[in-house]
């Protein structure tokens, strides 16, 4: 008997595909609010800017920062290439543990670097659904079912 843990398929077979696309979807989409509303809060919150400076980066950082979650936002709810989204995850996971590591390093309490946290909690759960969407074997893929894949 093949082990769940050599082979994801052996897993992903037995969750209902329809149930894997809803919860993919619902835990994606709270992820990609979170890191839409951080991008938003870096751009124009002063308060946002003043951390950001607190922390030892410059001001161009913050909008390069926004602007490259708004692109992983995107990647990771259009229908695009898996490689992209596997770039778009890698990217948010880079980005989430350095927030931790910066706000670790000054000293930060958990009311600073509790948000990063968080949405990496989220973010593992979004990968984790999407590595096991594309685990699925074609004939139960939850991405007939939901279209978008």
């Amino acid at each position: 008997m093949e082990s769940a843990l050599r082979n994801p398929a052996l897993v992903a077979a037995r969750i209902n595909p329809k149930a894997a696309a809803i919860v993919y979807w619902i835990v994606t989409a709270l992820f990609c609010l979170q890191m839409s509303f951080t991008a938003y809060a870096q751009l124009s919150l002063p308060q946002v800017a003043e951390a950001f400076t607190r922390l030892g980066f410059p001001a161009y950082f913050r909008v390069e920062l926004s602007c490259a979650k708004l692109l992983g936002v995107v990647l990771l709810l259009a229908p695009v290439p898996q490689r992209l989204k596997e770039w778009a995850y890698a990217g948010f996971a880079i980005n989430l543990a350095s927030a931790l590591i910066a706000h670790l390093s000054v000293g930060d309490g958990p009311e600073a670097w509790g948000w990063a946290a968080a949405t990496g909690a989220l973010w593992g759960l979004s990968y984790f659904c999407w590595r096991r969407r594309q685990a699925t074997p074609a004939s139960a893929s939850p991405r007939a079912c939901d279209g978008l894949g």
